[in-house]
């Protein structure tokens, strides 16, 4: 009787496995099985807010193919490995591609489409030159106009040599956007390569190439460089064809790919412009915020650092640019659609990727900003460093720094600190953190092949402008603690604190030319003219507490932009 009973017991358990196998396939073939049970009429029932009436409805499950795909989910391609943008600490060690090349036919069909893009770009010279024309026009007088017309904005670089420049104009590096994956894409030999050099006018390339082209030893792009209003335009106008998300991070990001083979780096609005970071919140649990990301940006230009990456804002249909036109299976599975019948999706990361904190949209427009990605590590290796002056990112503990007083005398006895600009290069950073309101600067990175003679790059400022009511006073400690700024910075901050030159003036003017404007109410604007009044109060105290040639590095003399910071 026993052995009968067990008989059973193991038979029902072998049942209920088959069953949950079956389920799961049935599961997995679900959406094959709704693209071909889909008649004309069956993509309406999805959602018609997503589609105009003259569009093609699609549902759920369909997916655009070319020609040749075939059907369900397309076979991955490869993403194009000359551009990375990341903030991770590790993003200095390896570059890896998104997706895998579809087959040799549709490398070379896509070559073939990329020279064709290169040369309808020569017939096309006058739109690079008036591509901001759909930007916002600002009427009337221009303040930013007559400040980048001050001596302060017109400070020449030193002459550069091939040892200054990013990319060599006449050297065999390939730019092959289907290289992903493929080792040989450094062989003279491969002719299905897209070289800037040599093959064509560089006139004719894409802007995105233009500008990783255009980086040098002191900045990633030039201060007048018409190449940054068409990059811009071409962020928030570019068909978008393919949505990957970025793997790590604390919260969800989007790698958008374009027609161009351009791509950025896409956050989504989360917080609406009116809202602050709650107080009780940690500086390390706070949202991301697309509008910093923009402001950060346009903050970074009026300072002439010149270290922010392009980034501009773009509302972005959610169905037919992300969900329709992604390759990322774990993403498409969690759209859904709201009680209030809005498109949501929420995707993985650490925080906030969640039901309950989904991405909804209007009913399926969500704005976003967009940030141009860097060139890609393969070919432009970036070396990460911790920040001297990083947050503990701990609910009890404090960093050494909050508790020494002296410790600035250490780290300037510290490589790359003893040597170069790179201690005053923290000093800027501090400043420009601080006009912000951003504590979350744990990391930043170099291009390795100038070595410790370089300017710092400011990615990731998505936890800037979060608080306009509360200046928080531990981000200048820095620049407290050592004393120290270029004299070229504390000029431009003067000159930024009068009334002809009001930042916060600036700043409106400036992103009145973003197309999500306004990117920032006018509390946070006043905030900004507040806070730099204190910081210029830090560097009048230690002026007069040590003297102005012990506080103020001369950078303004022939020669001297990378000279080394004087002993103290």
């Amino acid at each position: 009787m026993k052995m009968i009973l067990f008989r059973k017991f193991r038979v029902l358990i072998l049942m209920v496995f088959l069953i949950a196998c079956t389920m799961h396939i049935m599961i997995d073939l679900l959406p094959k099985l709704e693209r071909r049970a889909a008649g004309p009429s069956a993509g309406n029932s999805a959602c018609s807010c997503s589609h105009r009436p003259s569009e093609e409805p699609q549902s759920w499950g369909k997916q655009r193919l070319r020609p040749g795909a075939e059907s369900g989910w397309p076979n991955k391609h490869t993403l194009r490995i000359l551009q990375d943008f990341s903030n991770e600490p590790s993003s200095n060690l390896t570059s890896h591609s998104l997706e895998k090349i579809t087959g040799p036919g549709d490398k070379t069909e896509t070559f073939k489409r990329l020279e064709q893009y290169a040369r309808n770009e020569e017939s096309k010279k006058h739109f690079i030159h008036n591509a901001g024309a759909e930007s916002v026009p600002v009427q009337g007088f221009s303040r930013l106009s007559s400040l980048f017309e001050q001596p302060l904005y017109k400070i020449p670089l030193p002459s550069l040599t091939d040892e200054d420049t990013l990319f060599n104009v006449n050297t065999d590096i390939r730019f092959n956007p289907k290289a992903a994956e493929e080792q040989e894409w450094q062989n003279e030999g491969h002719k299905e390569e897209f070289s800037p050099t040599g093959e064509s006018s560089v006139d004719t390339y894409p802007n995105w190439l233009r500008f990783h082209i255009g980086i040098n030893r002191y900045e990633l792009y030039a201060r007048h460089s018409p190449i940054m209003d068409a990059l811009l335009n071409d962020l928030v106008t570019q068909r978008i064809t393919s949505v990957a998300m970025k793997s790590g991070g604390t919260q969800l990001k989007l790698i958008m790919t374009f027609q161009n083979y351009g791509q950025a780096l896409f956050k989504p609005m989360k917080q609406t412009r009116e809202q602050e970071t709650p107080p009780d919140f940690f500086y390390f649990s706070d949202f991301e915020r697309h509008n910093a990301e923009i402001a950060a940006f346009h903050l970074d230009r009026i300072l002439d650092f010149r270290r922010v990456p392009p980034v501009a804002g773009r509302l972005v249909n959610m169905t037919k640019e992300i969900r329709d036109v992604t390759r990322d299976k774990k993403l498409w599975k969690t759209f859904f659609i709201s009680p209030a019948n809005n498109i949501c999706f929420y995707g993985e990361c650490s925080y906030y990727c969640s039901t309950e904190h989904a991405l909804c949209g209007k009913p399926d427009q969500i704005e976003g900003s967009l940030a141009a990605f860097l060139p890609d590590l393969a070919l432009a290796k970036r070396k990460t460093w911790r920040n001297p002056w990083r947050r503990s990112y701990h609910k009890r503990k404090k960093a050494e720094w909050e508790v020494d007083p002296d410790y600035c005398e250490e780290v300037k006895q510290t490589p790359p600190y003893d040597s170069g600009t790179r201690l005053l290069d923290i000093m800027d950073m501090t400043i420009f953190d601080f006009l912000m309101g951003n504590m979350d600067r744990h990391h930043y990175e170099t291009f390795e092949k100038f070595g410790n003679d370089t300017f710092i790059i400011h990615l990731d400022n998505g936890r800037g402008f979060g608080k306009h009511s509360h200046d928080e006073a531990s981000i200048l400690v820095p620049l407290s603690q050592c004393c120290r700024v270029k004299k070229s910075t504390h000029l431009r901050l003067q000159l930024l604190a009068r009334e002809e030159f009001k930042l916060s003036t600036l700043m409106a003017e400036s992103l009145l030319r973003d197309r999500l404007t306004p990117v920032l109410i006018q509390p946070h604007l006043e905030a900004m003219d507040r806070r730099l009044r204190l910081v210029l109060k830090v560097l009048s105290d230690c002026i007069e507490k040590e003297g102005y040639t012990a506080v103020v590095e001369d950078d303004l003399e022939a020669g001297s932009t990378h000279t080394a910071p004087r002993d103290r």
